[in-house]
């Protein structure tokens, strides 16, 4: 599963160095079938049995553990998967039909990505934070005007959840066979293995006609505008059950939308990471964004709907700001990487030149090049820092539930998988592209996440 994040200081050339099609596995090809075949038969189960225990046993895994035990596991979560419905569809081809239209009519800078493998260049519409905008401000409109109650979308909110595991899963089917009949550029191209093909995906920049970018769409617009729009919605669904709503809600769903406001304000740079630059569109990344983010992402405040706590103002107060500080940071280190990136190198970083390596590397044209490896600031700390405010802020949105029950956290525990996973496979790539730099690098920032420790 993938979940929108920046990758490590040489991600953005990195793409341009990549070898082109047919696609490099990201991971052995054992591994690739083990964690398909995991993701294909656990993860759909997992995200109804996250709802239901959510909504329906209290947030106690004891509860629904009792309930399989007593039914058997395939008759006992047959009896808990709702069907999607109609309203179940409606609702999600309603909100990705209204995404996918503010994501080719609003206006927006034209942004450049990366050099691809085989030298193209994306070019994208930055409108993701008017999106933003206008998404949040239809969607509360619709409420105080009385034409929409969100609440709506939590009472089928495993309706929803049912659609979409099997809703994406054919929409996966259709981006493999665009691949193989309609590629949109030189750079897709297959393994000559079905299942790798279509868990990692076959093309880089899929785009139906000239200017709607699906994994955009995918990543971006639906992935990350629904876990606004839920973190609202359960706001309100607290707010519609009890006349108001608690300060753990409120701190919980402030760092979301901050946080997710972070990533809109900076959605071009994401452009450049490694979801989009080289990850391919596929079961793996696509799956991830369309139904995984919806529903892991959002749980913390799923669970708080029904388990409201009351924290005090010094106690709320003291968790939105060390939440609203590791977002900052997190920010702060993206900046902090853009601005010397754009820059060349010529720049201040903490307020002094920048410690840098000069790493040349060879295309696959044969052609040599370099880029510049920043050494210092946050990158200095690690070559992966920015994962650490990441996960913190993720730890903070949660604490607010306390700690009765374990699967609140499970986000975060999650979360911290991805992303030292990520890490791993950021440095392996660089390694191979850099070379001796890659080493001189390490040496230099020895730390690949946690400063001192990892």
């Amino acid at each position: 599963m993938a979940k929108p994040k920046p990758s490590s200081a040489g991600a953005k050339s990195a793409a341009a160095a990549a070898a082109p099609a047919p696609p490099a596995t990201v991971h052995s090809a054992l591994v690739t079938y083990t964690s398909m075949l995991a993701l294909l038969s656990l993860c759909p189960p997992f995200v109804i049995l996250l709802w239901y225990t959510m909504v329906h046993a209290d947030g106690s895994v004891v509860r629904t553990y009792e309930h399989l035990r007593e039914h058997g596991v395939l008759e006992g979560l047959k009896a808990i998967w709702p069907m999607p419905t109609l309203v179940a569809w409606k609702i999600i081809f309603g909100f990705g039909l209204f995404e996918a239209v503010l994501q080719l009519l609003l206006p927006g800078k034209r942004f450049e990505g990366p050099i691809s493998p085989a030298g193209n260049v994306p070019v994208y519409k930055a409108n993701g934070l008017q999106a933003y905008a206008v998404t949040l401000i239809t969607y509360l409109g619709l409420w105080w005007f009385g034409i929409f109650n969100p609440a709506i979308v939590y009472d089928h909110l495993g309706e929803i959840y049912s659609a979409l595991v099997f809703g994406s899963f054919v929409f996966c089917i259709l981006l493999y066979i665009k691949g193989h009949v309609a590629p949109s550029s030189s750079d897709s191209g297959s393994s000559g293995n079905v299942i790798i093909d279509f868990y990692w995906g076959m093309e880089l920049y899929p785009r139906i006609g000239k200017y709607f970018d699906i994994k955009v769409f995918t990543n971006c617009r639906f992935g990350m505008m629904s876990w606004a729009v839920l973190a609202v919605t359960y706001c309100i669904k607290q707010y519609e059950m009890n006349g108001r709503v608690a300060d753990s809600m409120l701190v919980n769903t402030a760092l979301m939308l901050i946080y997710i406001t972070k990533f809109f304000w900076w959605e071009s740079g994401y452009w450049c990471t490694m979801d989009i630059a080289h990850d391919r569109a596929g079961f793996y990344i696509c799956w991830g964004c369309l139904v995984w983010v919806p529903s892991i992402y959002t749980s913390p405040g799923m669970y708080l709907v029904n388990h409201p706590v009351n924290l005090g103002p010094q106690l709320a107060l003291s968790i939105l700001l060390a939440g609203m500080l590791c977002i900052y940071i997190n920010y702060d280190c993206d900046r902090q990487r853009q601005e010397f990136r754009r820059t060349n190198g010529k720049c201040s970083v903490w307020g002094k030149a920048p410690s840098k390596i000069v790493a040349s590397y060879q295309t696959t044209k044969g052609e040599t090049k370099t880029s510049l490896l920043l050494t210092s600031g946050w990158w200095g700390l690690s070559r992966h820092f920015h994962y650490v405010p990441e996960i913190l802020s993720a730890f903070f949105w949660t604490v607010p539930a306390l700690f009765n029950h374990f699967l609140p956290y499970f986000y975060v525990i999650f979360l911290t998988i991805l992303l030292f996973d990520r890490a791993k496979r950021d440095d392996d790539r660089c390694s191979s592209k850099y070379g001796k730099y890659w080493k001189t690098y390490c040496n230099k920032v020895p730390y690949r996440v946690i400063p001192g420790i990892y």
